[in-house]
């Protein structure tokens, strides 16, 4: 497993890129759902924050800067995340904007009243 994330140190992953660069990533698809934003946009909000994430990798700890696997793996990361709190805002969105309509069926999901 450790080869995948490229952490020397499991605690540098699980602090710096899941609690630090997950909890930006789940208020930046917060935020992207409350302005009622497309869902490809965090997608193209999560570039900047993967490379800030990286650089940050690169300066406190010495990692690989400019790896592309490493890359990836942040930014799966960090979508994932970012996805998620995109879709839990969305969905709390749906069903209290739109009540008569729309009844919640998870945290994640709503379907039509009828």
């Amino acid at each position: 497993m450790l080869w995948i994330i490229g952490e020397q140190n499991i605690w540098i992953f699980i602090i710096l890129t899941l609690i630090g660069g997950g909890g930006a990533a789940f208020l930046a698809g917060r935020g992207l759902a409350m302005k009622w934003r497309p869902v490809w946009m965090p997608i193209l909000a999560m570039l900047p924050l993967t490379m800030g994430l990286r650089f940050l990798h690169f300066a406190l700890f010495g990692e690989e800067l400019a790896s592309l696997h490493y890359f990836l793996v942040d930014f799966v990361i960090l979508l994932a995340f970012c996805m998620l709190g995109y879709r839990m805002t969305i969905a709390r969105k749906m069903v209290r904007q739109y009540p008569w309509q729309y009844e919640a069926t998870g945290l994640l999901d709503w379907k039509t009243k009828g």
